[in-house]
């Protein structure tokens, strides 16, 4: 069983529902499963200013928050985010920022990281998210598992850095972020299952 932590902010709810699919997908394959969104920083007239912002902040008011401890229990860990401008958002960021001693104690090495996103337009910013978060993963000594185009479904979702949902058009999943969701997770997972084994005749201790 792989501990999958996904790691994520959403404002208006759709990397929250991503992240709900990622969850979900690695709980029916039988993994153990952290589902944690990020503080809000955000003010609260900014929050009020979108009717869907308010409603996602109640939604998720009496879930777990995101700590240190649940990126340091986890062999996989999945992160999500709105682009911003082409970065991920300040809440996240904010969260990373606070893994210092973990870093400092070797303890974000070696695990596998991969990301997802949304942007409301197409070419929105999506790609240069998800590089932007893999660069924190490089520093953390991580291993970054990129889709690619392993699978024949990724020439329809069309995103080998991770998955990017687009929600001009509809915030809603459709069947191919659905499975581009799925594909990841369980990429993912077969990975870290593998350095765990030592393939081909590698491990995480002697990489």
């Amino acid at each position: 069983m792989t501990k999958i932590a996904i790691i994520y902010y959403s404002s208006t709810g759709t990397v929250d529902a991503m992240a709900r699919r990622a969850a979900a997908t690695a709980e029916a394959a039988g993994h153990d499963v952290r589902l944690r969104h990020v503080a809000e920083l955000a003010p609260q007239e900014a929050i009020e200013s979108q009717d869907a912002w308010v409603q996602h902040r109640r939604d998720v008011a009496d879930e777990p928050v995101a700590t240190p401890d649940d990126l340091d229990w986890a062999d996989v860990a999945l992160f999500g985010s709105p682009t911003r401008y082409g970065h991920i958002t300040s809440q996240l960021q904010a969260y990373i920022d606070t893994l210092g001693p973990l870093w400092a104690q070797g303890k974000l090495a070696d695990k596998v990281y991969a990301g997802f996103t949304a942007s409301q337009t197409k070419h929105g910013g999506q790609e240069s998210t998800l590089l932007n978060l893999y660069t924190s993963f490089y520093h953390f000594g991580g291993i970054v598992v990129a889709p690619g185009y392993t699978d024949p479904q990724k020439f329809s979702d069309g995103n080998p850095y991770g998955v990017g949902k687009v929600t001009g058009a509809s915030a809603e999943l459709d069947d191919d972020d659905l499975a581009a969701i799925d594909h990841l997770v369980n990429r993912t997972a077969a990975i870290s299952r593998r350095l765990e084994a030592g393939g081909n005749g590698a491990s995480r201790d002697d990489a």
